[in-house]
């Protein structure tokens, strides 16, 4: 099976994620952090860094579960950034 591509948003998100959860990693180390979420401290690392971008749903709720954060923070923090609404001047 051959997979598409990822577009520059997606590696966006990964990186938006990977970011939030090294913040709520704290000075946890990755392993203890891997170990409780029951996934290698190998695919922890990729998650974090950005290298894989598009973990998987049972991966991203096992690692929210370890760190106490709800899935519907991490996806607030992974969804792309809202555009400021422009204001329409009149004349």
């Amino acid at each position: 099976m051959v997979r598409n591509p990822l577009t520059p948003e997606e590696w966006a998100r990964g990186e938006r994620l990977g970011a939030l959860l090294r913040e709520a990693r704290g000075a946890r180390s990755m392993t203890a952090v891997a170990a409780a979420a029951g996934i290698s401290a190998e695919t922890l690392r990729k998650i974090e860094t950005g290298r894989a971008p598009t973990p998987a749903f049972f991966t991203i709720v096992a690692l929210a579960a370890a760190l106490g954060l709800s899935t519907d923070t991490l996806a607030a923090a992974a969804a792309a950034p809202q555009e400021p609404e422009q204001t329409r001047l009149s004349a």
